[in-house]
């Protein structure tokens, strides 16, 4: 039942204009900025065969790129999932779904699902800029898998949290504002460890820009990842939490 709820999510977002719209507009603004990455590396090129341990191309191109994606992408993923749930809910069909033999863990999976793979078909897009550098440069292969698999995460997580929102309210709008919101707050939460006080440098742990920069330069630290996975789940189970109270009203 999940895949087919995850199946009719996926299609319905092919048959959005919106979807469609977001697609080209993350494809042209991202090319933008890594022809421009590429650019400003060929300026720089000189008088980094002059530095020892330089950076190479990978962390001048690949790695910028992946940064550049990760703000571009906070912004539009709110607009991807802010009719998972509200929607419904506005069309009055979320009683039909109360109403069928399955569970509300198998609605906001299958929910969740479908918009993951819509927007893994972005990320395999945007893979395809720093692939096209092989043909003409040796790339850090670990730096370029570890940049994939952070932003892999960080979008997983962008999407439970708007999940979550579009369980909130009837109005798409709302949901997409206060998604960008909350991963505002979870991004500039950094910020908050400038200071030395402990509940400054607790906040800044929980930001998710702190786990996610470490992927970018090729580290991979399980606590970076073990982040991800306990954000993307907190999310879920309050979407789930939520649907189950609205159900139990009905």
């Amino acid at each position: 039942m999940i895949a087919t709820i995850a199946m009719r999510e996926l299609r319905g977002m092919f048959l959005s204009p919106l979807a469609w719209a977001i697609f080209v507009v993350v494809q042209v603004i991202l090319a933008f900025m890594f022809l421009s990455n590429i650019e400003q590396y060929l300026i720089l090129q000189p008088q980094l065969l002059a530095i020892d341990n330089a950076p190479g191309v990978t962390e001048l191109i690949v790695g910028r790129l992946f940064g550049s994606a990760a703000i571009v992408l906070l912004l539009v993923v709110p607009l991807l999932t802010m009719r998972l749930i509200s929607e419904e809910r506005r069309n009055r069909t979320l009683s039909l779904l109360f109403s069928a033999p399955i569970s509300m863990t198998e609605i906001v999976l299958g929910k969740y699902l479908g918009a993951l793979a819509f927007v893994g078909l972005l990320l395999a897009l945007i893979a395809l800029m720093p692939l096209s550098l092989f043909a003409v440069a040796n790339l850090d292969v670990g730096i370029l898998l570890s940049s994939l698999l952070g932003l892999g995460l960080l979008l997983a997580g962008f999407i439970a949290v708007g999940l979550f929102m579009s369980t909130l309210t009837q109005y798409p709008a709302v949901a997409s504002v206060s998604t960008f919101g909350v991963l505002l707050l979870f991004w500039l939460l950094d910020w908050s460890g400038a200071g030395s006080s402990e509940n400054g440098n607790v906040l800044a742990y929980l930001s998710s820009l702190r786990h996610y920069e470490p992927f970018l330069r090729g580290v991979f630290d399980s606590a970076d990842a073990v982040y991800h996975v306990l954000f993307i789940a907190t999310f879920l189970l309050l979407s789930i939490h939520r649907l189950d109270v609205d159900r139990r009203r009905g």
